[in-house]
């Protein structure tokens, strides 16, 4: 039986807090992505003149992995007041940070207006970004995760993922009209900017409809609890990171593992196959973009259908099977895009993507499964983003690296592998996660407690709400 304070809300109320989560991720992924695009395409000539074009890529993408760097960071300090003060809350201040950044980087003078000052401030607000987007993955799955139908948890936490590929699709898309539209002088003059101008738009909506949404439940009983506790005498709470790293430490080094070949995959597929499309094979921005842009539609699409998968069948079989078919795929996917024709570009592209769904997609539920609630947020945040330091963050830097030293996408394929197979390893260890209560996972709380959050006490008599 589902206590009450595990009760699936309202269809109306679950899908309203699907699309809050659905949306606010959607704009932080959106201003991520394009910057990686942006990187990809322009930075390197605005900010980084001078250099030959692929040193120029390189510097370009150092920046973008300055974003990674911040993430930790992020995921410690939103981790930390999203275990205390809430969910929601945090959620709210991450939008504003991400949108803010992502506005003003439009607005950025670039090196021939104000010399090495132009790097400087676009790194500054890179680091904004990626503080940011560390804070808001953790909350946005949570907040799903801990509010929906436990028997279909890993289907509705897989919303809030899609707005990786969502951001992708609006990113890539604004940016292919805009290069549709104008000539290469124009893009690079002033047409470059109107994507990240529009973030600001995107941030009212958002924010709109972020702050219509109720604070979790689960989250809400366990903090009633802890007040319980502390009222009672009960020993004062550890702080969050650090009950994490005493009663967690396994699963934060699961979830990084997990995440390596997840992020690392993603990154070469989406960010340096523009780099590799036009620079080594000789496509046009447009046909590169395009095929991103369909393909990225595509992966939006199938992450319900693997999140779905993983309820019926469970969390670890649907990711190792993705992390098994990013391995198989690394060396097709090359072999394709070499073959300079788009159709067969699109299709590396999007079965790229489609294996890259099955690890991102039960992800969300497996890594909320791991953690106690008071402690969830930080937990999942840590082992999630300080991942991407070794993981996202060098992945096009290491690819472009690679391709300009050794010419050839062997090293590269070798690459993506290896990080598969650090993920088979973590995943393969792993305990499945499925069947866990959010809401009881390691303890009991009191009647007084649920009472105190709302949500009155079990009618069997058991326990409902821990925090730790």
């Amino acid at each position: 039986m589902s206590s009450p304070a595990t009760a699936p809300p309202p269809p109306t109320s679950l899908r309203r807090i699907v699309a809050a989560s659905l949306i606010g991720t959607t704009v932080e992924w959106y201003d991520f992505f394009l910057y990686g695009s942006a990187a990809a395409l322009v930075f390197n000539k605005l900010f980084f003149p001078g250099s030959d074009p692929l040193v120029g890529t390189l510097l370009s993408f150092l920046t973008y992995a300055v974003g990674f760097a911040a993430r930790p960071i992020g995921a410690l300090v939103f981790g930390h007041y999203g275990d205390r003060l809430g969910r929601k809350k945090l959620l709210v201040l991450s939008l504003l940070m991400m949108g803010g950044a992502t506005f003003a980087i439009g607005l950025l003078p670039t090196h021939a207006t104000v010399g090495t000052a132009a790097p400087v401030l676009l790194t500054v607000l890179r680091l904004v970004q990626g503080f940011a987007l560390g804070g808001e993955w953790g909350g946005a799955v949570l907040l799903v995760s801990e509010h929906g139908d436990p028997r279909r948890r890993g289907f509705w936490a897989s919303w809030p993922q899609t707005g990786a590929p969502a951001g992708q699709l609006l990113a890539t898309g604004v940016l292919s009209v805009m290069t549709a539209l104008l000539s290469d002088a124009a893009f690079a003059s002033w047409g470059w900017r109107v994507p990240f101008l529009l973030s600001g738009v995107l941030v009212i909506v958002g924010l709109w409809i972020r702050l219509s949404v109720d604070e979790s439940p689960v989250f809400k009983a366990a903090l009633a609890n802890a007040e319980v506790r502390r009222a009672e005498g009960a020993a004062v709470e550890k702080l969050p990171l650090v009950a994490v790293l005493t009663h967690h430490w396994r699963d934060v080094l699961i979830a990084m593992g997990a995440r390596m070949a997840e992020n690392i995959s993603y990154y070469v597929i989406t960010a340096f196959v523009l780099v590799y499309a036009t620079s080594h094979t000789g496509l046009s921005q447009q046909t590169a973009l395009n095929a991103v842009l369909i393909a990225s539609a595509l992966h939006f699409a199938v992450i319900p259908a693997w999140g779905a998968l993983s309820d019926r069948i469970g969390r670890r079989p649907v990711y190792l099977l993705g992390a098994v078919g990013v391995a198989a795929w690394a060396f097709p996917f090359f072999a394709l895009v070499d073959s300079r024709q788009f159709g067969l570009l699109l299709l590396a592209v999007s079965v790229g993507l489609v294996f890259h769904g099955a690890m991102y997609a039960p992800q969300a539920a497996f890594f909320a499964e791991m953690f106690a609630t008071r402690m969830r947020y930080s937990g999942a945040s840590i082992g999630a983003q300080f991942s991407s330091v070794a993981a996202g963050a060098p992945a096009p830097l290491i690819a472009t690296a690679l391709l300009a030293d050794f010419d050839s996408p062997t090293p590269i394929a070798l690459y993506v592998i290896a990080a598969a197979l650090l993920t088979l390893l973590a995943v393969g260890v792993a305990r499945e996660t499925r069947s866990r209560d959010l809401a009881a996972m390691d303890g009991t709380a009191t009647a007084g407690a649920l009472r105190a959050a709302g949500a009155g006490a079990p009618e069997d008599g058991t326990s409902s709400a821990v925090p730790y």
